[in-house]
């Protein structure tokens, strides 16, 4: 009997190991087109992707979605003088980063919400302090009412002036995954490490997806 159980056991973990990976989900409301195809209904449905967007890093390189082609990355927004929940965002970000340093498919992207203060000198500096030397982590900046529509409207997280404190913004802390196409796939609470797990479990099964392993 107990030689019986451990074969059944022995399958079951056999069947386990080989089934394959759950692809991640596509986030947003999809526009469904209807079409008629080989004389039947057919509805394709097509995900929302991150609008177009110019804007310039700490090295004053131009960024857009055209510099990610071919890659996935994972976006935030943050202002360097942010007393509460950025250096954690910084802190996990980091984490997450020396994690796939050595991974030319997965980059990262993190916008300030302070253009104003947050110069390109100091999105510099800043990035100098996190050493951060190459093109994989970019600090962008641009027009401050640009940036707070593409995270609304583009990312979907929130990101607006402080009506009760003029020199303080109200901001998600979420973390977003981006894949090739432009989908948003993944959010995660930047401030959680454990959510930093899930992320990097995450980026995995996207570098699968991608290389057709899924």
């Amino acid at each position: 009997m107990r030689v019986v159980m451990l074969m059944l056991a022995g399958i079951l973990l056999l069947g386990a190991c080989r089934q394959p990976a759950k692809r991640l989900p596509y986030l947003g409301t999809p526009v469904v087109t209807e079409h008629f195809r080989d004389g039947k209904t057919v509805y394709d449905s097509a995900y929302p992707v991150v609008p177009d967007f110019s804007l310039t890093d700490q090295d004053s390189m131009t960024v857009t979605p055209q510099t990610f082609q071919g890659k996935i990355y994972i976006a935030d927004f943050i202002f360097l003088s942010c007393p509460t929940i950025c250096p954690k965002m910084n802190a996990n970000m980091q984490q997450v980063y020396q994690h796939f340093k050595a991974e030319d498919r997965v980059n990262f992207l993190s916008h300030t919400i302070d253009p104003k203060h947050d110069t390109i000198p100091r999105l510099k500096a800043f990035a100098n302090s996190l050493q951060i030397t190459d093109r994989k982590w970019r600090f962008v900046t641009g027009d401050q009412d640009s940036i707070f529509r593409l995270a609304e409207k583009g990312y979907y997280v929130s990101a607006v002036k402080d009506s009760t404190d003029p020199v303080n913004y109200i901001h998600s802390g979420g973390m977003l995954l981006i894949d090739a196409q432009r989908h948003i796939r993944g959010i995660y609470d930047g401030t959680n490490k454990e959510a930093m797990q899930v992320l990097i479990n995450d980026v995995q099964t996207l570098l699968k997806e991608d290389s057709g392993k899924i």
